[in-house]
This record gives C-alpha cells, sequence and structure tokens, in this order.
C-alpha cells in the first residue's frame, strides 16, 4: 500500500473520488489548524496533499512527491523541501476559469467605464453630456497582450478571441506553444493556436508597445520581482489600460502610481499587490483611474472538486510512473 496524506479538509464525496484511483492507495486526512506539519511529529506516508506547509525531509523518510492546494509556489521557496529531491506538483490550471473571468470583468468595467456610472450612481445624478463621458472602448479590433502564457493566460486568451481582440503573448519558451500542464476540458488554448502571437520574454517590451490592453499571469521568481516598472510602464501605450491578476511584487508598485498619475497608461485593474492588504494610506484606492479588488480572482466555488481532479490524474500518472502535471522547475521557480 502507498499512504497519502491529505491536510485539506475535501468532501467525503471528493475523498471517495481519490480512493477510486487505486486500490494500492491508503489515504488519511489530517487536519492542521497551525498550516503547517508539527515540528515534533514523523510523517509516514509517500505522497503529501499540501494545503498545510510540509513536514522538513528528515521527517518524512518516505515522502517522494508533495502535491501542493495552490497554484503558487513562492511560499515554499524557504521551506526546507525545496532543497530536497521530493516532487512538487501545484494545482496550476485549477482557477483559471474564473481569473479569466475576472480578467474580462476588469477589460468590460474599463471599456464601458463602469467606473463612472458607479460615481453618478452614487451622487444620484443623471450626468449631462453622457457621449463624452460615457462612450465606451470597443473590444473588438483591440489589442490584448498577455505577459506569461500558462493557464490562466490562455484561457485569457480563449475569451479574449470570443470578443474579437488580437491576442499576444509572452512565453519564457515561445518555441515550444503548447501546454504542458494541467487543463481543464474545454478551456484555455492547450495547443498554442489562439494567440496571434507568441514572444520570448526578453522581448516583452517590443509586444507591450503594441498593446491596447495588457494582463499580468506572471508567477513571482527572483528574475519576475519588479518585472513589471518604469521602463516597461513608459514602452505602453497612453490608452493602455493594465490588469494584474498574477502576484503584487511583479509590479513595482510605486512606478505604476507615478506612470498613472503622469499619464504613462491609462488605468489599472488590480487585485494583488506588494502588501497585503493593501494598506488604507495607498493611494491606488482613490485613484479614479485604477479599479481595485481585495485579492479575490482566484475565489471559485469549484476550487475543491478541480483540485481533487488534477491530483487523482496525478496519482494516476505517478502509479503508471508517468509524467506529472504541473510539477515546479525549482531553477525556474515555479
Amino acid at each position: 500500500m502507498i499512504r497519502v496524506i491529505v491536510t485539506a479538509p475535501f468532501h467525503p464525496n471528493l475523498m471517495d473520488r481519490l480512493r477510486a484511483v487505486s486500490p494500492q492507495l491508503e489515504f488519511e486526512q489530517v487536519n492542521l489548524p497551525e498550516g503547517r506539519w508539527p515540528a515534533e511529529r514523523p510523517m509516514l506516508a509517500e505522497i503529501y496533499y499540501a494545503k498545510a506547509l510540509p513536514p522538513r525531509p528528515e521527517q518524512a523518510p518516505a515522502l517522494r512527491w508533495v502535491q501542493t492546494h495552490w497554484a503558487g509556489i513562492d511560499h515554499l521557496k524557504d521551506e526546507p523541501i525545496w532543497n530536497s529531491d521530493i516532487e512538487l506538483t501545484t494545482a496550476s490550471g485549477v482557477h483559471a476559469p474564473n481569473v479569466a473571468q475576472y480578467v474580462m470583468a476588469q477589460l468590460l468595467a474599463w471599456a464601458n467605464r463602469v467606473p463612472r456610472w458607479l460615481r453618478h450612481q452614487a451622487r444620484s445624478e443623471w450626468p449631462k453630456e453622457r457621449w463624452q463621458k460615457f462612450v465606451p472602448d470597443e473590444l473588438r479590433g483591440r489589442t490584448l497582450g498577455i505577459l506569461g502564457y500558462g493557464s490562466i493566460g490562455r484561457e485569457v486568451a480563449r475569451l479574449a478571441r470570443c470578443f474579437g481582440m488580437i491576442v499576444l503573448a509572452t512565453k519564457r519558451d515561445a518555441r515550444s506553444v503548447a501546454h504542458e500542464g494541467y487543463t481543464i476540458p474545454g478551456t484555455g488554448d492547450p495547443a498554442g493556436n489562439i494567440a496571434n502571437r507568441i514572444y520570448p520574454s526578453e522581448a516583452t517590451r517590443s509586444m507591450v508597445a503594441e498593446c491596447d490592453y495588457v494582463v499580468i499571469t506572471l508567477p513571482l521568481t527572483a528574475k519576475t520581482h519588479h518585472f513589471v516598472d518604469e521602463a516597461l510602464l513608459r514602452e505602453m501605450k497612453p490608452n493602455c489600460f493594465l490588469v494584474n491578476v498574477g502576484r503584487g511584487p511583479v509590479v513595482k508598485e510605486a512606478d505604476l502610481v507615478r506612470g498613472l498619475r503622469k499619464g504613462w497608461i491609462a488605468g489599472a485593474g488590480l487585485d494583488v499587490f506588494e502588501t497585503e492588504p493593501l494598506p488604507a494610506d495607498s493611494p491606488l484606492w482613490g485613484m479614479e483611474n485604477v479599479i481595485v479588488s481585495p485579492h479575490v480572482s482566484g475565489f471559485t466555488p469549484y476550487y475543491d472538486e478541480r483540485a481533487t481532479d488534477l491530483f487523482a490524474e496525478n496519482l494516476r500518472r505517478y502509479l503508471a510512473s508517468e509524467p506529472l502535471l504541473n510539477l515546479v522547475d525549482r531553477d525556474a521557480g515555479y
């Protein structure tokens, strides 16, 4: 038998779905209120499903693979397991539909002047010069640039094409356009056929110069920290609207605030920030050309179901000695 520890509070029906993968698997659900495996407690399983932080390698002599409950992996980089030979896989792809829907909500809100609707509604005011205030920017024919063509970026691309947008994207290895990570059936762009053009990361400046809208879906690594800074913002069009659903520190926030004030770009839709919660004295709260949300783009009522589907497929692959989906490349940092 292969022992599997699950630290997520999955519903019994979802646990039954995991048990159905193989009779070789023996599951134990463990509740860890402190959010990490206790320092004094050995862990004897071969597989660990991590909603809580995993044990140190010396506590887990049998551990071979950790599947995380989250898409982001930066919280594990300071953990002992990062420098071990234990395989790590993420939940990348699980929330691609809802994050992509959030992105489109931001694009449509900006294009249709929704913040202005709400400001006038709050004043019970039927405005004069409605054409000048509310004529929309139609998305059809506009160019969307996606920084990071992973599972979320590909689902954004699929939805954007439905609105008639031209889609450009950056990818670390632009020569390999197919997506090898987890994709929910019927979503995304697994073959890499939707984007009109895919650029290597080194050509990001060239790409954003062509875009009316830019979406950030990058993970946080040493190379992406403050990747979007004054130099990159100045390459964007003055009418460009920037959306960040990746990680807050990918954007140098002070440069973004300055760029929004000086008109380097027209506006921003932000769900993630360098400091969270976003401090009450942040100028972003009061800027009329910024739409702020409190890190909610990843929320979905279907998260556990999708995470279970991914874990079940990876369990099948593990037993069959097939490559695991969403295997972390420690050198790349994600």
